[in-house]
């Protein structure tokens, strides 16, 4: 299937960025990654034999039809799981075998999520939300200030801060779940199907906003099972039966 996408322009930013990629450290590396769950003794493979490399500031679209290991995969970036074999890499440090408060650890200081349900604590203000995984991380009241008004303006809603997320439409409250990644400076961003629960509209306004956000560094690993989402990122990936049966650069 052909699917026509409206072409715009790049940031200006991206142009040096993109020269630079080739030669670019490996931030994430998977080899030959299996994912094996057991129930009442029937094995089901959600992932077999992945090998994956994403790049420092690198976007890349994991696509593929539902049930293929998408978001299996992604939990496994995540460090929110485990592989059953195979290694992780993650800033050439091995992960796979870690122990949970490990993990949980690195996903806090490293790791930034954006899922499709955006995930906001209704009595916090935007602001508030953008800020407890700081508040986590031990870090103090005015660099935590500093850092939510700087993450809130990178994705223009810095005039919503003491707005509760029932105030906000739909795109708005994922601009703010995209804020909230952003705002410890992780090494990558993780988005699982972040405009499933979007209108087409709102929908290709985060994908403008992540666009955006590649073209100033940022590293993007995105899942989606939409190949007009898909298209937006400069690399993709697909999954088949928890296998990657093609991989293309789209631009």
């Amino acid at each position: 299937m052909t699917v026509t996408t409206q072409e715009r322009p790049a940031p200006a930013a991206t142009a040096a960025h993109g020269a630079a990629r080739e030669s670019a450290r490996a931030l994430l590396q998977l080899e030959n990654l299996c994912k094996v769950f057991t129930t009442d003794e029937v094995e089901t493979h959600a992932l077999s034999g992945v090998h994956l490399e994403i790049r420092k500031g690198e976007y890349v679209a994991i696509s593929g039809p539902s049930g293929c290991g998408k978001s299996t995969l992604l939990s496994i970036l995540g460090l929110l799981d485990t592989p059953s074999s195979g290694r992780y890499l993650l800033d050439g440090v091995p992960v796979e075998n870690l122990s949970f408060p490990e993990r949980a650890r690195i996903r806090n200081r490293q790791i930034g999520f954006v899922f499709q349900s955006f995930n906001l604590i209704g009595d916090l203000t935007v602001f508030e939300n953008v800020e407890l995984p700081l508040t986590y991380r031990g870090i103090g009241a005015s660099e935590r200030r500093r850092m939510v008004g700087e993450a809130l303006e990178r994705v223009s809603m810095a005039h919503r801060a003491r707005h509760l997320p029932a105030q906000l439409s739909g795109g708005q409250q994922q601009r703010v779940a995209v804020a909230r990644a952003l705002a410890g400076d992780p090494l990558i961003l993780l988005a699982d199907e972040p405009t499933g629960n979007l209108d087409s509209t709102n929908g290709e306004a985060v994908m403008d906003l992540l666009h955006e956000l590649h073209g100033m560094g940022s590293t993007i690993c995105m899942v989606t099972h939409d190949p007009r989402f898909a298209r937006h990122a400069e690399r993709t990936v697909h999954l088949f039966d928890g296998r990657v049966v093609d991989e293309r650069r789209e631009r």
